[in-house]
């Protein structure tokens, strides 16, 4: 009997409970399914085509070739009603509202450049979500940066090449714009290769737009990779958050490149190699060259001009770091006209007191010329 009590007192304020639980979890994933939706409608001049669910997985046949994964989920190959290939990406659990998948439509969606992915389309179908591409059949960048393998096609020219075309790439998101676009994701992973090992920056993900009269911008949290993220969006007191983080993100990624490394390795046969950076400006600063075995003088001095661009490129302070225009100027300019930067540090604790006075930036940054060498074509 008091069990019998017992059971009708508490189970139908459980069931309330629960259902009270059940309702605020479908409102919060209808709220972000609505934002979603919202966006999508407003974007009247929208181009990339709105599939359906039932296109995605026949475009995939059922998700059968998979390309990769990664925190955002998985791509998977496609094949459009052209018969052209694409890469599909369905993301994984939806994060902040969805605003993820609205900044990456939101900003692809509208651009049209050589050495940006293009957007072909999406799906946005209740918790099913997926941005189709164009498909790169030569993969990511860093398949190549990192191989130690010598049949990979990627020799000090092609990469100089690559590394121009991603510079060309941030340039015109950061000016080409109406809106400037900030990318806060530069990293070997996000830089795919179509047939031509013609580079296109992608991953939107955590992109913002901002006017492009702004010079500074407010973030609430620090965004990127680890290994290519701006000290800035650590350490506030060392300059605001700008352009300039792509630019020291693009500079690590320049050094990776040149290196063939990773720019932090603590697996490095001597400890003054840790942090590569750091030992091959005293490398150059003491007049030696890399140890590169027998290759022609033609390919060091192109490494040396990746190498001393990338040092300028990731300054601790922003108001350090050239612009990407700069940097294209230094990257087709004479390895001559180029001086070397102050040392790079990993953290501001490692700085010597003092400023590098503008000057100074100027006249080094005006000393590039553009004299462009057969190999930047």
């Amino acid at each position: 009997m008091i069990s019998l009590i017992f059971v009708g007192f508490f189970l139908p304020r459980y069931l309330l409970g629960v259902g009270i639980l059940i309702y605020k979890w479908r409102r919060r994933h209808f709220s972000m399914y609505t934002t979603i939706e919202d966006f999508l409608r407003s974007e009247n001049n929208f181009i990339p085509i709105r599939y359906s669910y039932h296109d995605i997985k026949r475009m995939t046949r059922g998700f059968k070739d998979k390309l990769g994964e990664g925190g955002y989920g998985s791509v998977f190959k496609g094949k459009l009603r052209s018969g052209r290939f694409a890469a599909v990406k369905m993301l994984g659990k939806p994060k902040a509202n969805g605003q993820e998948f609205i900044s990456e439509v939101a900003t692809i969606g509208r651009i049209h450049h050589v050495n940006v992915v293009q957007l072909v389309g999406y799906c946005a179908e209740g918790s099913k979500r997926a941005l189709v591409y164009d498909f790169m059949p030569n993969g990511s960048l860093d398949k190549y940066i990192y191989s130690k393998d010598e049949s990979i096609p990627l020799n000090c020219k092609k990469a100089f090449e690559i590394s121009l075309g991603v510079a060309r790439g941030i340039k015109y998101l950061h000016e080409g714009c109406d809106m400037q676009i900030l990318h806060f994701d530069i990293k070997p992973h996000n830089i795919l290769l179509d047939g031509n090992f013609i580079p296109k920056i992608s991953d939107f993900g955590l992109a913002k737009l901002y006017p492009v009269d702004n010079s500074i911008v407010s973030l609430t949290a620090a965004r990127g990779t680890m290994g290519y993220m701006a000290p800035e969006l650590f350490y506030k007191n060392i300059g605001g958050v700008s352009f300039k983080a792509d630019v020291y993100s693009f500079g690590m990624l320049l050094m990776e490149m040149t290196s063939r490394r990773k720019n932090l390795n603590a697996f490095v046969e001597h400890s003054s190699q840790i942090y590569f950076p750091s030992w091959v400006y005293d490398q150059y600063n003491e007049g030696k060259d890399l140890e590169m075995g027998n290759v022609p003088e033609e390919e060091k001095e192109i490494m040396k001009k990746m190498v001393i661009t990338a040092l300028w490129c990731i300054q601790m302070k922003p108001s350090d770091r050239p612009s990407m225009k700069k940097v294209i100027e230094m990257l087709e300019g004479g390895v001559e006209f180029l001086k070397m930067p102050p040392k790079p540090f990993l953290c501001p604790q490692e700085m010597p007191v003092g400023d590098l006075d503008q000057d100074s930036l100027n006249q080094a940054y005006s000393k590039t010329k553009q004299t462009s060498t057969s190999s930047a074509r």
